[in-house]
């Protein structure tokens, strides 16, 4: 049975279409659909529920040594009051999950994982902990709104004097609205904006707080649908299709994450050895179709590689994918067809991210 965050009763109240979703039921979109949704991102702010993401605390004496181990990025000059993302890998260089690491202080971290990820996640973290650490799932006390747009700043501006002013910075312990948050300058759309996170019982009144205050700006709530065409045409990958397992970082373009002048952490060994045959690449259909995940990529007849995300994308009014292919096709402009239900459709080879602000 699937859970439910605790913006559910808030979601039905404005007519939220409900989808089961990494094991919550979620806000595929709402009455005034998923383009405006999206356009209201790229023009004004749109909000978002993202509580079914996962929040673990690592703490404790070895604290860095245990989150420099367990994750390819380097995080020994990391300052307090700084975000960094970060594949965390396993022996054979696959990804578990790609995440968000938040510095409190010298010895505690606070981490953000995938919500299909978090059991897993978690579970990995107590397996591989070394020294004196402690690892804790807080996933079930602690929700997540997303505000995300140009106009993001000024709305909450209005309810909180003490914004990070850096992208990946973030301040903890803020007053929102009278209500206790951590309030980071990320986001998943390719636009300005910031994550809350906040205790259960504060979400449902943070949410009203700021769709009243952003109701002059055009402020819509947003679904999981806007949220995908979003982070797919700022070309931010997903786990589960751009990366997983099986896919390195390295073949996902994530080197910049990679750290392998570091001390050991888990799949370095196979990183270093990995000959990188495969890379991801933006697709823009040319032909007529759209093309979505896990459809076979063509150069003539020999298949190079398979879709990883694909969508009709509200910004460039076209239809765009990114995709894992062999390297030696990757060059702008390259031809290609996809396999769309039997049929091939020409689609070429652009430049990621497909939209930037």
């Amino acid at each position: 049975m699937e859970l439910k965050t605790p913006l559910y009763e808030t979601h039905l109240s404005i007519k939220g279409k409900m989808v089961p979703f990494a094991g919550y039921l979620m806000p595929v979109q709402y009455e005034h659909g998923i383009l405006a949704e999206h356009k209201a991102v790229r023009e004004q702010c749109g909000l978002f529920d993202v509580s079914h993401m996962g929040e673990i605390v690592c703490s404790g004496k070895d604290a860095l040594l245990n989150i420099n181990y367990l994750l390819s990025n380097d995080f020994t000059e990391m300052e307090a009051g700084s975000c960094r993302y970060s594949p965390m890998c396993n022996e054979q260089g696959g990804v578990v999950d790609d995440l968000i690491v938040y510095k409190l202080n010298d010895e505690t971290y606070f981490i953000v994982v995938n919500a299909s990820n978090k059991d897993k996640d978690y579970a990995w973290m107590k397996a591989h902990q070394q020294g004196k650490v402690e690892f804790k799932d807080l996933s079930g006390d602690i929700a997540q709104l997303a505000l995300q747009g140009p106009k993001a700043e000024a709305i909450l501006s209005r309810l909180c004097t003490e914004l990070p002013d850096k992208y990946y910075s973030f301040k903890a312990n803020v007053d929102v609205g009278g209500l206790k948050a951590l309030v980071s300058r990320t986001g998943y759309t390719g636009e300005d904006g910031f994550e809350i996170y906040l205790a259960n019982k504060d979400a449902a009144a943070l949410w009203e707080m700021l769709m009243q205050e952003g109701q002059a700006d055009g402020l819509l709530p947003c679904g999981l649908g806007a949220r995908d065409t979003l982070r797919l045409e700022a070309a931010m990958p997903l786990y589960g299709h751009e990366m997983n397992d099986e896919i390195t970082p390295l073949e996902t373009n994530l080197k910049f994450a990679v750290k392998l002048n570091k001390a050991a952490f888990i799949g370095k060994e196979a990183l270093l050895a990995q000959t990188v045959k495969r890379t991801r690449v933006g697709l823009k259909v040319i032909g007529r179709g759209i093309v979505r995940e896990a459809m076979p990529v063509y150069k003539e007849d020999q298949k190079i590689g398979v879709t990883t995300s694909g969508t009709m994308s509200p910004t460039l009014n076209a239809a765009i994918a990114m995709a894992l292919i062999d390297k030696e096709y990757k060059e702008m402009g390259t031809k290609v067809e996809v396999e769309v239900r039997g049929r091939r459709v020409e689609a070429e080879i652009v430049r990621l991210p497909f939209y930037k602000k």
